[in-house]
């Protein structure tokens, strides 16, 4: 018989977690979205998705930058906020 090769998985731990936090996503699709470079996950129930995306539609905006707009009128930046 030959030998097993160690079969490496499809993602390896960063070494350094707070380097990996910090860097790049892939590139952005637009110039525009280039100002947005971190990425945010919640969970919502699969009602309150539907309610947003329908109220995205409606508005004749993506989802994303309708809450990107919402999350800046409820966290404006403040003097001294890092940039």
């Amino acid at each position: 018989m030959t030998a097993r090769t160690e079969k490496r998985g499809f993602a390896t731990r960063p070494a350094d977690p707070e380097q990996w936090i910090k860097t790049a996503e892939s590139p952005p699709r637009t110039a525009e979205a280039s100002a947005y470079t971190a990425r945010l996950t919640i969970d919502v129930t699969p009602e309150l998705r539907g309610r947003i995306k329908i109220a995205a539609f409606g508005r004749g905006v993506t989802v994303a930058d309708m809450l990107r707009e919402l999350l800046s009128r409820e966290f404006p930046s403040t003097p001294g906020d890092p940039t």
